[in-house]
Formats: C-alpha cells, sequence, structure tokens
C-alpha cells in the first residue's frame, strides 16, 4: 500500500526531473532574462526567447475567467443547494455534472465556429463603438479571437467544475447553522451571505482555485480562440489584443522545434506552468482541508 501511494510521488518526481533536464539549455543560452524576456524568434542563428508574454498572457485569460465564472458559479450552487426545491435542483446539478465532463475541444469548436461571433456581435463591437476612443481597455478593433474571448469561454468551461463543488461544500453545512439564523429572523439572502458564505469562506475559496488550476492549464481551448500571437505582441495592450498561454504556444510549436534552443525553450514554458499549477493545487489542498477542520460553533 506504501508502494503505490508513492508511486504518485514517483511521477511528480519523473515529471519534475524531466523538464528541468530539457530546460537546461536553454537556460545555459538566456539565462535568468528568459523569464522577463519578450522576443521569440526560432529561427536558427538568430534565436531569442522569452517567456514573459505567455505568462502574462496566461495569468490575464484565466483573470478574466475567473472574474466572470467565480460569481455565476456560487449563485448556481446557492440556487441548488439553497432555493431550488429537489425536482429543480436535482435535473439541474446533473446537468451541470454533465457539462463539466465535456472536453475542451468541443468548446473550443464550438466557440471557434459559433460563439466568437456572438462575442463580436453583442459584446466586443458594442463596447469599441461607445468607447474605444476613450477607454484603452476597448481601443482595438475587435475580431473574435482575442484574450477577451478565450476569458470567456475558459469561465464557461470552468462554471461546472466550481459550481459543483461549491454545491457540495454548502450542502456539507450542518443545518443547524441555517437553523439558528432563521430563528434569529433573518431573511434567506441574509442566511446565505452572513451565515453560511461565512462558513464554508476557506471551502469555496477552495473551488474556486481548482477551478483557475483548471483555466490555467487549459490547452486546446485556448489555441483555438485567444489569437496566437507571438512574442511582444502576445503581451495584451486592450481586452481585444490577440495573445498566447504557456500551454497554447507549446501544443502550436512542438511538432515544429527543430533546434535544441527551440525545443528547450518550450520545455522551460513547460516547467513553469508545472510550477504554477502545483502551486495552484497545492494551495487548494491547504484551504480545502481548513474547511475540513471546521466544526459548528468553532470560531474561525
Amino acid at each position: 500500500m506504501i508502494g503505490a501511494a508513492g508511486y504518485t510521488l514517483f511521477m511528480l518526481v519523473l515529471v519534475a526531473a524531466s523538464v528541468i533536464e530539457g530546460s537546461m539549455p536553454i537556460f545555459s543560452f538566456e539565462g535568468i532574462g528568459f523569464f522577463f524576456g519578450t522576443d521569440w524568434n526560432p529561427v536558427e542563428g538568430r534565436e531569442a526567447y522569452g517567456a514573459l508574454p505567455y505568462v502574462v498572457g496566461t495569468l490575464v485569460s484565466s483573470a478574466i475567467a475567473m472574474a466572470i465564472g467565480v460569481p455565476i458559479s456560487l449563485g448556481i450552487a446557492v440556487f441548488i443547494s439553497e432555493i431550488s426545491p429537489p425536482r429543480f435542483g436535482t435535473p439541474i446539478g446533473f446537468i451541470i455534472e454533465i457539462l463539466a465532463a465535456i472536453p475542451s475541444i468541443i468548446y473550443g469548436l464550438w466557440a471557434l465556429f459559433v460563439f466568437r461571433f456572438w462575442i463580436v456581435d453583442f459584446i466586443e463591437r458594442p463596447l469599441y463603438e461607445a468607447f474605444g476612443g476613450t477607454i484603452p481597455l476597448f481601443a482595438r478593433t475587435p475580431f473574435g479571437l482575442d484574450i477577451f474571448t478565450a476569458g470567456i469561454v475558459l469561465a464557461i468551461m470552468i462554471i461546472p467544475i466550481i459550481s459543483s463543488i461549491s454545491r457540495e461544500i454548502l450542502k456539507a453545512i450542518p443545518n443547524s447553522q441555517r437553523e439558528a439564523a432563521y430563528s434569529l429572523g433573518a431573511t434567506r439572502w441574509e442566511t446565505v451571505w452572513k451565515v453560511l458564505f461565512p462558513y464554508a469562506k476557506a471551502g469555496l475559496l477552495g473551488a474556486a482555485i481548482l477551478g483557475l488550476g483548471r483555466a490555467v492549464g487549459e490547452t486546446m481551448l485556448v489555441t483555438m480562440v485567444i489569437g496566437n500571437a507571438v512574442g511582444a505582441n502576445a503581451i495584451p495592450d486592450t481586452l481585444f489584443s490577440p495573445s498566447q498561454t504557456l500551454s497554447s504556444i507549446i501544443a502550436n510549436e512542438f511538432n515544429e522545434a527543430v533546434t535544441v534552443f527551440h525545443s528547450s525553450a518550450l520545455i522551460a514554458l513547460g516547467a513553469v506552468l508545472f510550477i504554477l499549477t502545483m502551486g495552484i493545487n497545492v494551495g487548494a489542498r491547504l484551504l480545502v482541508s481548513r474547511m475540513v477542520k471546521v466544526t459548528p460553533g468553532a470560531k474561525e
């Protein structure tokens, strides 16, 4: 049993060792400047590589997804667990779980051929026409393949995950907490906002971070709708700018990497993504474990 449990640790060490070994040539070539560089030129003899634009693209697209997805996810979870009668809540919960199981490539195809045109027609173009001349965030002519579209589609993808976990967390709260609030005259909204959310805040935050981990590591969906800019052009200066993430540039260029430094640079981007993903998941586990330790009536 110890050996079986140690398998996961062995795989983690194996993956970490592989990406570190593969990254050594580019770190010898670029040094610490690889993390802060903005150039990306794989032409042999003129090679230059920098990870900063793709780190920014990853963080910005994930931030947009979280800003949109977390409030909607919490609203769905509250509706299912606290408001909706079982004859409605149970089917909705089942649908949410089905959505969470849909492969990301399906979301990507739908976003590329259908959803991005809706985004352009009903959101991006009206924002550009109304505020493009005054607000820099909307100053670029929209065409649907940009970081804003990628963030929205990522939000759609992570909503089922966050809402499913949040629903289970809210259901795990003892009924004594609700009964105490109602006995003091609290309304349903006051009970949710002032009693249930504070009681389950660690678990809900953990659910959000798990969704963030999924958004940070998503590949095919983002690759299809983010615009796939390269180098300094991948640093978005507006919401309608094309960009690229750590995972999308690896997917786009790995088959075309013919030089040692190009392959090593892509592996190094994978190492950066590996560190980000591991940090997010470890943080989520620590936060979720805090909720398990909370006992009814205990002060936090």
